[in-house]
């Protein structure tokens, strides 16, 4: 059953969908320059002369960055609006990827994938605001589920375009030839961007300083729901980012032994699968709301068995049927990331919906940044054994979920409250 549309709640309609569309091509640029290194880490080792440990600090420092921004971004999200903040994340990672293409040290290659994370962090929650801006709240599961779909778009782009531009062209041609992307959509943004249709402006916020700042994050943490977001981030995300930013490449050639171009295949699928699960998610969610808690908890328990089996599989590698399997169901660990929005957006005012969402967004990209490092210091410690170093999947699920079925039941009592004030509202409202 649908939701009736509260009263101020955005028209939608083609405007919003213009206008949206170019923040989410903001988005899929940034993804493309995200999961560069994904397509480029073997590469990256013989450029720069590095070990496995060595080269998971490339994702690592600039998850590390993305994580550390995202409550500042929230913030300045929800006090400077979408197109400032929009505006210095696409001139942030632009310099970023411009900067690694043509870095001729380790050092230096580590400093531009900081920059690039730095910009990173500033357009998904950016894209969520303007969608929350734009189009009524009953569309907020599908919108933002879309806005994951844009992002696997330039994950398939990284995978497929990159791919063949690095080993055509070379690394700096490939890299610098990128970053114009990051140049145009600047331009789009800055010439059609409007942060909210006319006859929407928010409540402006007060300015106070330090104080504010601590309010927005204590109240936002203080909803159930912000929490809960937080934990299904951070336990379905991470094992499809792991194995997209950095491992899945050198996993199916070292350990698998597959081609570079079979295994860019299955990374294909991964994200093929992404956008197609992802479809089906936001759709399902946007008409049955309490479904958001069996899809997370059902996608980590199928990764879960599903990485099990390929690991223990007897045998040096696993058969390809197992691996097809096993990229098809790390397809749904992005869009089950999303449900996490889900549930701290009915949580928050709209004057929080910034901080919100950064918190959430702080827990997939700190769980990936943890296993990317763990993974590779359990590979140089090994000699090289994956099956050792990926059990570090299984630790975070199991940490995920312990929270998840702590908070469950403490967010959807605060969230039928705040449905029912809502109601309440609505009915008072004069007409």
């Amino acid at each position: 059953m649908r939701s009736a549309a509260l009263p101020g709640d955005p028209p939608g309609g083609r405007r919003a969908v213009a206008v949206w569309g170019i923040g989410v091509s903001v988005y899929f640029v940034a993804v493309i320059f995200r999961t560069s290194l994904g397509v480029a880490g073997l590469d990256a080792a013989d450029r720069f002369h590095v070990g496995a440990s060595a080269l998971s600090t490339f994702s690592i420092l600039q998850l590390l960055v993305y994580a550390g921004m995202q409550i500042p971004v929230g913030l300045l999200v929800d006090r400077l609006g979408t197109k400032k903040v929009l505006a210095i994340g696409t001139v942030l990672f632009t310099v970023g990827q411009l900067g690694f293409a043509f870095s001729p040290s380790y050092g230096t290659a580590l400093a531009s994938r900081a920059l690039l994370g730095c910009g990173d962090a500033m357009t998904f929650i950016s894209v969520l605001r303007l969608g929350g801006r734009w189009f009524p709240a009953r569309r907020g599961p599908l919108i933002a589920q879309l806005a994951g779909l844009a992002g696997m778009a330039g994950n398939l782009v990284s995978t497929l375009v990159l791919a063949r531009l690095l080993h055509g062209v070379g690394w700096t041609t490939a890299f610098a030839g990128s970053a114009g992307a990051g140049a145009v959509v600047l331009v789009l943004l800055l010439l059609f961007l409007k942060d909210h249709p006319e006859g929407h402006e928010p409540e402006p916020l007060p300015h106070q300083g330090a104080a504010y700042v601590r309010r927005q994050i204590a109240a936002s943490w203080r909803e159930p729901g912000t929490r809960l977001g937080l934990w299904v981030h951070f336990t379905t995300q991470f094992p499809a980012m792991v194995f997209l930013l950095l491992w899945g490449l050198p996993f199916l050639v070292e350990a698998q032994g597959l081609s570079r171009a079979a295994a860019g295949e299955l990374l294909t699928l991964v994200v093929l699968s992404n956008m197609v699960v992802g479809l089906v998610y936001g759709q399902v969610v946007a008409r049955h709301h309490e479904a958001r808690l069996p899809l997370a908890l059902g996608t980590v328990s199928a990764t879960a068995v599903v990485w099990a089996t390929t690991l223990v599989w007897p045998g040096d590698t696993a058969p390809m049927w197992l691996l097809i399997v096993l990229c098809t169901v790390l397809g749904a660990c992005g869009p089950a990331s999303m449900l996490g929005f889900d549930f701290a957006r009915p949580a928050n005012p709209p004057e929080r919906q910034g901080t919100a969402s950064g918190i959430t967004n702080m827990g997939g990209f700190v769980a990936s940044m943890t296993t990317l490092f763990a993974v590779g210091v359990l590979l140089d410690a090994t000699g090289g054994d994956y099956a050792v170093a990926f059990s570090v999947v299984f630790v975070l699920q199991a940490l995920g979920v312990s929270q998840i079925l702590r908070l469950r039941k403490r967010a959807a009592r605060r969230e039928r409250e705040r449905l029912v004030a809502s109601r309440v509202e609505t009915v008072h409202v004069p007409v």
